[in-house]
């Protein structure tokens, strides 16, 4: 019974997606480091903090779009709590609510412990993560969702995680966040090409649906190249160490992704390339966060 109620809870989760919670968490305490000793328990808290925000926005995003009508048996790629195991929808938003609950205590420990503006900013975290799933108008529904998750969870995580750990903010770790709000975007990219097909019929206006499959993914190809420019401009203006450079063992996961989509035949094999988009996230960041230790190291 308990291994079965775990599993439904893991799908609901969402596992594919919480690297877009990770990374950030990961790269931005890298960040700081280059500079100041770790606060492990800020770091612990942070981290947990992040990964059950992004699993509440999966979890209020399966209960609205079953709510419309959009969640079939059929789809790949949806945790399927609701179509699938028959959880009831009152039940997923109570999970939904206790997860959220526990996300604002660690926020009140952060808080507490580093300033006052680390829950302002993730109050209103959470209320554009209620936006882009909810709501009349979900910005999920429109062309903006790639931009506003990228932005909420790639520069706005790494700065907080480097805030709570470094106690200011600045410049270097601003920018060193572009490419990681960039790769957290493809995965919503990806995210939206896979279902293209599903959400055209089902009113949605994404990127995909606006821009075709085929232009959709060669835009996914860019924003992948546009991340390790930027990776490799930030190493030659001295802005992170040499180091850093080891994040491109990453490149070549993401460089085949681009065939996998346009390739793709059915929704299993369109899962699979989502799955890879979402895996070259937690690549590009675990490898950029040891280089960033290992550079903090020759300091």
């Amino acid at each position: 019974m308990f291994s079965h109620w775990f599993g439904i809870l893991w799908r609901l989760m969402r596992p594919p997606t919480l690297t877009a919670s990770l990374t950030p968490v990961l790269v931005g305490t890298g960040l700081a480091l280059q500079h100041t000793p770790l606060r492990t328990g800020l770091f612990i808290a942070m981290l947990v903090a992040a990964l059950l925000i992004q699993a509440a926005a999966n979890m209020i995003n399966e209960y609205a779009d079953f709510k419309r009508g959009l969640d079939t048996k059929e789809m790949v790629g949806i945790s399927g709590t609701i179509v699938r195991d028959g959880v009831a929808p009152k039940t997923v938003l109570t999970i939904f609510f206790i997860t959220i609950a526990i996300s604002l205590l660690l926020g009140v420990y952060i808080a507490m412990s580093t300033s006052i503006w680390v829950a302002v900013t993730g109050i209103l975290s959470m209320v554009f993560m209620y936006l882009y799933s909810s709501g009349p108008r979900p910005i999920s529904y429109t062309p903006f969702g790639e931009i506003t998750a990228g932005v909420l969870m790639g520069p706005i995580i790494v700065l907080i995680s480097y805030f709570i750990q470094a106690g200011t903010l600045s410049i270097t770790a601003a920018v060193a966040s572009i490419p990681i709000g960039l790769l957290i975007g493809a995965i919503l990219l990806a995210n939206n090409i896979r279902d293209l097909e599903h959400d055209r019929p089902g009113g949605r206006k994404t990127l995909p649906v606006i821009l075709g499959r085929t232009r959709a993914i060669t835009l996914l190809n860019s924003v992948f190249i546009i991340s390790y420019l930027i990776l490799v401009i930030l190493v030659i203006t001295k802005t992170l160490t040499p180091f850093s450079l080891v994040a491109l063992l990453a490149y070549p996961f993401s460089a085949r992704i681009r065939s996998m989509f346009t390739q793709a035949k059915n929704s299993t094999q369109l899962q699979s390339a989502f799955k890879a988009t979402s895996l070259t996230l937690i690549r590009f960041g675990f490898l950029l966060f040891i280089g960033l230790i290992v550079g903090a190291s020759f300091k």
